[in-house]
Protein backbone atom coordinates (compact mmCIF):
# COMPACT_ATOMS: atom_id res chain seq x y z
CA UNK A 1 0.00 0.00 0.00
CA UNK A 2 0.98 3.70 -0.05
CA UNK A 3 1.48 5.44 2.73
CA UNK A 4 0.99 9.16 2.79
CA UNK A 5 2.23 11.71 5.31
CA UNK A 6 1.44 15.25 4.95
CA UNK A 7 2.63 17.93 6.71
CA UNK A 8 0.72 18.62 9.65
CA UNK A 9 -0.67 22.53 9.42
CA UNK A 10 -3.01 23.52 12.40
CA UNK A 11 -1.52 26.18 13.88
CA UNK A 12 1.81 25.63 16.21
CA UNK A 13 1.53 21.81 15.40
CA UNK A 14 4.96 20.47 15.19
CA UNK A 15 4.67 16.90 15.04
CA UNK A 16 4.42 14.38 12.19
CA UNK A 17 2.69 10.92 11.52
CA UNK A 18 5.31 9.09 10.68
CA UNK A 19 8.98 8.88 12.40
CA UNK A 20 11.77 8.07 10.18
CA UNK A 21 12.42 4.69 11.78
CA UNK A 22 8.40 3.83 11.50
CA UNK A 23 9.01 4.52 7.76
CA UNK A 24 11.75 1.95 7.90
CA UNK A 25 9.12 -0.54 9.85
CA UNK A 26 6.27 0.22 7.18
CA UNK A 27 9.21 -0.35 4.05
CA UNK A 28 10.01 -3.19 5.51
CA UNK A 29 6.86 -4.66 5.67
CA UNK A 30 6.32 -4.05 1.76
CA UNK A 31 4.42 -0.38 1.55
CA UNK A 32 5.76 2.62 -0.28
CA UNK A 33 5.76 5.98 1.80
CA UNK A 34 5.23 9.46 0.80
CA UNK A 35 5.73 12.26 2.89
CA UNK A 36 5.45 16.07 1.91
CA UNK A 37 8.51 17.89 2.56
CA UNK A 38 9.62 19.50 5.33
CA UNK A 39 6.76 17.13 7.26
CA UNK A 40 9.48 16.33 9.61
CA UNK A 41 11.22 19.44 10.39
CA UNK A 42 9.40 19.92 13.55
CA UNK A 43 10.82 16.99 15.12
CA UNK A 44 14.38 17.45 13.35
CA UNK A 45 14.08 15.51 10.44
CA UNK A 46 15.48 16.43 7.40
CA UNK A 47 13.68 15.23 3.63
CA UNK A 48 17.19 13.32 3.21
CA UNK A 49 16.73 11.23 6.41
CA UNK A 50 13.49 10.19 5.34
CA UNK A 51 14.94 9.34 2.12
CA UNK A 52 17.59 7.77 3.62
CA UNK A 53 14.63 5.54 5.34
CA UNK A 54 13.30 4.37 2.07
CA UNK A 55 10.59 7.01 1.86
CA UNK A 56 9.92 9.37 -1.39
CA UNK A 57 9.91 12.94 -0.86
CA UNK A 58 6.29 15.07 -2.34
CA UNK A 59 6.06 17.95 -2.95
CA UNK A 60 3.11 19.07 -1.66
CA UNK A 61 -0.10 17.63 0.40
CA UNK A 62 -2.01 17.75 -2.46
CA UNK A 63 -0.07 15.18 -4.43
CA UNK A 64 0.10 13.24 -0.88
CA UNK A 65 -3.64 13.21 -0.78
CA UNK A 66 -3.96 12.54 -4.54
CA UNK A 67 -1.79 9.35 -4.30
CA UNK A 68 -1.62 7.71 -1.18
CA UNK A 69 -4.14 4.80 -0.65
CA UNK A 70 -3.47 5.71 3.38
CA UNK A 71 -3.27 9.18 5.01
CA UNK A 72 -1.05 8.87 8.06
CA UNK A 73 -1.73 12.44 9.92
CA UNK A 74 -1.12 13.51 13.76
CA UNK A 75 -4.11 15.98 14.50
CA UNK A 76 -7.94 16.18 12.89
CA UNK A 77 -7.54 17.39 9.28
CA UNK A 78 -8.53 20.49 8.57
CA UNK A 79 -11.35 21.94 6.22
CA UNK A 80 -8.95 22.04 3.62
CA UNK A 81 -7.71 18.82 4.15
CA UNK A 82 -10.62 16.59 4.37
CA UNK A 83 -12.11 18.36 1.16
CA UNK A 84 -9.38 16.67 -0.66
CA UNK A 85 -10.05 12.94 0.98
CA UNK A 86 -11.90 10.38 -1.28
CA UNK A 87 -14.10 7.35 -1.18
CA UNK A 88 -11.90 3.65 0.13
CA UNK A 89 -9.11 5.94 1.22
CA UNK A 90 -7.88 5.59 4.92
CA UNK A 91 -7.43 8.40 7.57
CA UNK A 92 -5.65 7.09 10.56
CA UNK A 93 -5.01 10.20 13.29
CA UNK A 94 -6.29 11.47 15.96
CA UNK A 95 -10.50 12.98 14.90
CA UNK A 96 -12.31 14.36 18.23
CA UNK A 97 -15.56 14.11 16.25
CA UNK A 98 -18.16 14.45 19.41
CA UNK A 99 -16.82 18.13 19.71
CA UNK A 100 -16.82 19.35 15.56
CA UNK A 101 -19.64 19.18 13.89
CA UNK A 102 -18.04 20.53 11.00
CA UNK A 103 -15.25 18.18 10.37
CA UNK A 104 -17.29 15.72 11.23
CA UNK A 105 -19.97 16.68 8.26
CA UNK A 106 -16.80 16.70 6.11
CA UNK A 107 -15.01 13.70 6.22
CA UNK A 108 -18.78 12.35 6.01
CA UNK A 109 -19.23 13.76 2.29
CA UNK A 110 -15.56 12.72 1.39
CA UNK A 111 -16.69 8.73 1.39
CA UNK A 112 -13.29 7.92 3.39
CA UNK A 113 -12.57 5.19 6.19
CA UNK A 114 -11.55 7.60 9.14
CA UNK A 115 -10.11 5.42 12.18
CA UNK A 116 -9.31 8.12 15.13
CA UNK A 117 -6.52 6.88 17.65
CA UNK A 118 -8.29 8.06 20.24
CA UNK A 119 -10.97 5.19 20.46
CA UNK A 120 -8.83 2.28 19.68
CA UNK A 121 -8.95 -0.02 22.74
CA UNK A 122 -6.75 -2.96 23.81
CA UNK A 123 -7.83 -6.18 25.36
CA UNK A 124 -7.26 -4.23 28.95
CA UNK A 125 -10.15 -2.06 27.73
CA UNK A 126 -7.59 1.14 27.52
CA UNK A 127 -7.22 3.46 24.79
CA UNK A 128 -3.44 2.51 24.07
CA UNK A 129 -3.30 5.67 21.06
CA UNK A 130 -4.16 8.28 23.31
CA UNK A 131 -2.45 7.16 26.28
CA UNK A 132 0.96 8.40 25.40
CA UNK A 133 -0.27 11.58 24.21
CA UNK A 134 -2.43 11.58 27.43
CA UNK A 135 0.78 11.07 29.69
CA UNK A 136 2.60 14.27 27.46
CA UNK A 137 -0.52 16.09 28.35
CA UNK A 138 -0.56 15.79 32.05
CA UNK A 139 2.92 16.62 32.48
CA UNK A 140 2.87 19.77 30.57
CA UNK A 141 -0.44 21.10 32.26
CA UNK A 142 1.56 21.65 35.48
CA UNK A 143 3.90 22.82 33.86
CA UNK A 144 1.32 25.19 31.94
CA UNK A 145 -0.32 25.93 35.37
CA UNK A 146 2.86 27.01 36.89
CA UNK A 147 3.31 29.70 34.06
CA UNK A 148 0.37 31.02 33.98
CA UNK A 149 0.44 31.42 38.07
CA UNK A 150 3.24 33.92 37.79
CA UNK A 151 2.68 37.30 38.27
CA UNK A 152 3.50 38.51 34.87
CA UNK A 153 1.17 35.89 33.06
CA UNK A 154 -1.66 37.85 35.52
CA UNK A 155 -1.77 34.67 37.96
CA UNK A 156 -1.48 35.05 41.74
CA UNK A 157 2.07 34.85 41.80
CA UNK A 158 2.12 31.60 43.38
CA UNK A 159 4.96 29.08 43.27
CA UNK A 160 4.18 25.76 42.98
CA UNK A 161 5.95 23.87 45.38
CA UNK A 162 6.25 27.00 47.82
CA UNK A 163 9.19 27.47 50.15
CA UNK A 164 10.25 26.70 53.42
CA UNK A 165 7.71 28.55 55.66
CA UNK A 166 5.39 29.35 52.78
CA UNK A 167 2.49 27.21 51.44
CA UNK A 168 2.95 25.64 48.46
CA UNK A 169 -0.02 25.79 45.35
CA UNK A 170 -3.12 23.68 45.83
CA UNK A 171 -3.69 22.17 43.00
CA UNK A 172 -6.98 19.97 42.05
CA UNK A 173 -7.01 17.25 39.15
CA UNK A 174 -10.39 16.58 37.80
CA UNK A 175 -10.43 12.86 37.02
CA UNK A 176 -8.11 9.48 37.94
CA UNK A 177 -7.00 8.44 34.60
CA UNK A 178 -3.69 9.19 32.74
CA UNK A 179 -4.05 12.54 31.91
CA UNK A 180 -4.92 13.53 36.22
CA UNK A 181 -2.16 10.92 37.25
CA UNK A 182 0.54 11.87 35.35
CA UNK A 183 -0.53 15.88 36.49
CA UNK A 184 -0.34 14.66 40.41
CA UNK A 185 3.15 13.06 39.46
CA UNK A 186 4.31 16.33 38.37
CA UNK A 187 2.89 18.55 41.03
CA UNK A 188 3.32 16.31 44.04
CA UNK A 189 7.27 15.84 42.47
CA UNK A 190 7.21 19.85 42.53
CA UNK A 191 6.30 20.08 46.28
CA UNK A 192 2.46 20.99 45.53
CA UNK A 193 -0.30 20.14 47.87
CA UNK A 194 -2.83 17.87 45.52
CA UNK A 195 -6.29 16.41 45.50
CA UNK A 196 -7.58 14.03 43.07
CA UNK A 197 -11.11 14.23 42.38
CA UNK A 198 -12.64 10.40 40.55
CA UNK A 199 -16.26 9.19 40.66
CA UNK A 200 -14.36 5.79 40.60
CA UNK A 201 -14.00 3.97 44.04
CA UNK A 202 -11.34 1.51 42.74
CA UNK A 203 -9.70 3.73 41.36
CA UNK A 204 -9.12 5.79 44.20
CA UNK A 205 -7.66 3.32 45.99
CA UNK A 206 -5.54 2.84 43.23
CA UNK A 207 -4.36 6.29 43.26
CA UNK A 208 -3.97 6.44 47.59
CA UNK A 209 -1.55 3.34 46.92
CA UNK A 210 0.76 4.40 43.79
CA UNK A 211 1.06 7.94 45.96
CA UNK A 212 1.15 6.57 49.66
CA UNK A 213 -0.79 9.08 51.31
CA UNK A 214 1.42 11.72 49.22
CA UNK A 215 -2.27 13.37 47.26
CA UNK A 216 -5.35 13.61 49.12
CA UNK A 217 -8.44 11.31 47.28
CA UNK A 218 -12.16 12.25 47.32
CA UNK A 219 -14.85 10.70 45.77
CA UNK A 220 -16.11 13.95 43.11
CA UNK A 221 -19.96 15.22 43.81
CA UNK A 222 -20.81 18.26 43.55
CA UNK A 223 -20.16 19.15 46.81
CA UNK A 224 -16.53 18.05 46.64
CA UNK A 225 -16.02 20.32 43.88
CA UNK A 226 -17.34 23.08 44.76
CA UNK A 227 -15.53 23.32 48.15
CA UNK A 228 -12.08 22.11 46.44
CA UNK A 229 -12.31 24.48 43.69
CA UNK A 230 -13.20 27.63 45.86
CA UNK A 231 -9.36 26.75 47.98
CA UNK A 232 -7.89 25.58 44.99
CA UNK A 233 -4.92 28.01 43.11
CA UNK A 234 -5.13 25.44 39.91
CA UNK A 235 -7.81 22.97 38.51
CA UNK A 236 -7.07 20.93 35.76
CA UNK A 237 -9.80 19.04 33.92
CA UNK A 238 -8.48 16.00 32.96
CA UNK A 239 -11.97 14.45 32.30
CA UNK A 240 -12.45 11.69 29.39
CA UNK A 241 -15.57 9.72 28.28
CA UNK A 242 -14.21 8.20 25.32
CA UNK A 243 -15.49 9.06 21.99
CA UNK A 244 -18.00 11.57 23.55
CA UNK A 245 -17.91 15.50 24.67
CA UNK A 246 -16.75 16.27 27.74
CA UNK A 247 -19.45 16.80 30.53
CA UNK A 248 -19.18 20.51 31.32
CA UNK A 249 -18.03 19.61 35.26
CA UNK A 250 -17.24 23.05 36.25
CA UNK A 251 -20.29 25.87 35.35
CA UNK A 252 -19.64 30.11 35.18
CA UNK A 253 -21.39 30.72 38.66
CA UNK A 254 -18.80 27.60 40.32
CA UNK A 255 -16.05 29.35 38.55
CA UNK A 256 -17.11 32.92 40.24
CA UNK A 257 -16.18 31.27 43.56
CA UNK A 258 -12.70 30.61 42.79
CA UNK A 259 -9.33 32.72 43.72
CA UNK A 260 -8.40 36.12 41.71
CA UNK A 261 -5.20 35.05 38.99
CA UNK A 262 -5.86 31.63 39.96
CA UNK A 263 -5.41 29.04 37.03
CA UNK A 264 -7.99 26.15 35.15
CA UNK A 265 -6.51 24.30 32.63
CA UNK A 266 -8.50 22.21 30.31
CA UNK A 267 -7.07 19.10 28.72
CA UNK A 268 -10.50 17.80 27.99
CA UNK A 269 -10.51 20.51 25.63
CA UNK A 270 -9.94 18.66 22.37
CA UNK A 271 -13.53 17.00 23.19
CA UNK A 272 -14.77 19.85 23.77
CA UNK A 273 -13.76 21.00 27.80
CA UNK A 274 -14.57 20.08 31.28
CA UNK A 275 -15.35 23.64 32.11
CA UNK A 276 -18.39 25.84 30.88
CA UNK A 277 -16.35 29.06 30.13
CA UNK A 278 -13.40 26.79 27.87
CA UNK A 279 -12.69 27.44 24.43
CA UNK A 280 -10.04 26.52 22.21
CA UNK A 281 -6.62 28.25 22.03
CA UNK A 282 -3.14 28.23 20.64
CA UNK A 283 0.33 28.12 22.14
CA UNK A 284 0.57 31.31 20.36
CA UNK A 285 -2.00 32.57 22.55
CA UNK A 286 -2.50 29.79 25.35
CA UNK A 287 -4.59 31.52 27.70
CA UNK A 288 -7.38 34.13 28.48
CA UNK A 289 -9.21 35.14 31.18
CA UNK A 290 -12.81 35.19 32.25
CA UNK A 291 -14.09 36.34 35.60
CA UNK A 292 -10.79 36.89 36.60
CA UNK A 293 -9.72 32.89 36.55
CA UNK A 294 -7.01 32.65 33.82
CA UNK A 295 -8.25 29.83 31.52
CA UNK A 296 -5.32 27.66 29.89
CA UNK A 297 -6.97 25.38 27.24
CA UNK A 298 -4.52 24.89 24.03
CA UNK A 299 -6.35 22.35 22.23
CA UNK A 300 -2.55 20.25 20.99
CA UNK A 301 -0.88 20.64 24.38
CA UNK A 302 1.57 18.16 23.14
CA UNK A 303 2.30 19.64 19.87
CA UNK A 304 4.64 21.87 21.63
CA UNK A 305 6.87 19.04 22.46
CA UNK A 306 7.08 17.61 19.47
CA UNK A 307 10.10 15.17 19.19
CA UNK A 308 8.90 13.67 22.43
CA UNK A 309 5.42 13.44 21.25
CA UNK A 310 5.84 12.24 17.81
CA UNK A 311 7.76 9.27 19.27
CA UNK A 312 6.24 8.46 22.11
CA UNK A 313 2.88 8.65 19.35
CA UNK A 314 4.41 6.24 16.86
CA UNK A 315 5.79 3.46 19.01
CA UNK A 316 1.84 3.07 19.89
CA UNK A 317 0.35 3.03 16.59
CA UNK A 318 2.75 1.44 14.48
CA UNK A 319 1.69 -2.09 14.77
CA UNK A 320 -1.79 -0.81 13.95
CA UNK A 321 -1.11 1.68 10.84
CA UNK A 322 0.84 -1.82 9.63
CA UNK A 323 -1.92 -3.57 10.10
CA UNK A 324 -4.25 -1.27 8.24
CA UNK A 325 -1.69 -0.97 5.58
CA UNK A 326 -1.36 -4.79 5.15
CA UNK A 327 -4.82 -5.65 5.27
CA UNK A 328 -7.04 -2.66 4.84
CA UNK A 329 -10.90 -2.96 5.70
CA UNK A 330 -10.20 -6.50 6.69
CA UNK A 331 -7.51 -5.41 9.22
CA UNK A 332 -10.82 -3.37 11.32
CA UNK A 333 -13.11 -6.04 10.61
CA UNK A 334 -10.50 -8.83 11.63
CA UNK A 335 -9.35 -6.85 14.74
CA UNK A 336 -12.47 -5.44 17.52
CA UNK A 337 -10.12 -3.19 19.27
CA UNK A 338 -9.42 -1.35 15.68
CA UNK A 339 -12.71 -1.65 14.73
CA UNK A 340 -13.56 0.74 17.88
CA UNK A 341 -11.42 3.27 16.09
CA UNK A 342 -13.71 3.27 13.33
CA UNK A 343 -15.22 6.42 13.31
CA UNK A 344 -16.50 7.15 9.50
CA UNK A 345 -16.73 4.76 6.69
CA UNK A 346 -18.59 5.58 3.51
CA UNK A 347 -20.56 8.42 4.44
CA UNK A 348 -21.83 6.72 7.95
CA UNK A 349 -20.34 7.74 11.27
CA UNK A 350 -19.59 4.16 13.06
CA UNK A 351 -18.27 5.54 16.61
CA UNK A 352 -21.60 5.30 18.96
CA UNK A 353 -20.40 7.91 21.01
CA UNK A 354 -19.86 10.74 18.39
CA UNK A 355 -23.33 9.91 17.03
CA UNK A 356 -25.01 10.23 19.87
CA UNK A 357 -23.32 13.89 20.58
CA UNK A 358 -23.59 15.35 17.58
CA UNK A 359 -27.25 13.89 17.39
CA UNK A 360 -26.16 11.78 13.88
CA UNK A 361 -27.47 8.45 12.66
CA UNK A 362 -25.36 5.86 14.00
CA UNK A 363 -24.48 2.40 12.31
CA UNK A 364 -22.35 -0.38 13.48
CA UNK A 365 -19.33 -0.77 12.25
CA UNK A 366 -19.58 -4.52 10.92
CA UNK A 367 -22.74 -3.19 9.43
CA UNK A 368 -21.05 -0.60 7.55
CA UNK A 369 -18.08 -2.46 6.30
CA UNK A 370 -20.43 -4.95 5.33
CA UNK A 371 -22.70 -2.53 2.91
Amino acid sequence: MLVGVPREIKAQEYRVGLTPSSVREYVAAGHSVLIEREAGAGIGASDEIYQRAGASIAASAEEVFERAAMIVKVKEPQPQEWQQLREGQILFTYLHLAADREQTEGLLRSGCTAVAYETVTDERGGLPLLAPMSEVAGRLSVEAAGSALKRPAGGRGVLIGGVPGVEPARIVVIGGGIVGTQAARMAVGLGAEVTILDRSLPRLKELDDMFAGRVRTRFSTSEALDQEIVAADVVIGAVLIPGASAPKLVTRPMLKTMKKGAVVVDVAIDQGGCFETSHPTTHDHPTFVVDSVIHYCVANMPGAVPLTSSHALNNATLRFGLALASEGLSAIRRDPHLRAGLNIHRGKVTCEAVANSLALAYQAPLEALAG
